[in-house]
């Protein structure tokens, strides 16, 4: 197997953090770009479903967004009282 090529890139600082958000425990963001760049996009999808299953997903989707907000403001919460 030959070396691992390497090539440098220029992100800015916001493109870098969510990347760093995506990044799984001991995920390298190179191996962060990989997974992300071999993700199929919605739009791929396009005709694959009916308008009524898209729907479904556009509110599982949803549903899901509010829950992780939620859990993410308990917590903060948490997180500030426990720094008193």
């Amino acid at each position: 197997m030959g070396e691992t090529e390497y090539r440098e890139i220029r992100l800015t600082e916001d493109a870098y953090q969510r990347l760093e958000a995506c990044r799984r425990p001991d995920e390298s963001i190179s191996e962060v770009v990989e997974r992300i760049a071999g993700e199929r996009s919605l739009v791929e999808l396009a005709g694959l479903v009916t308008d009524e299953e898209a729907s479904a997903m556009r509110k599982a989707i949803r549903k899901r967004e509010r829950q992780y907000r939620a859990r993410l403001g308990r917590d903060a919460t948490e997180i500030e009282v426990t720094r008193g």
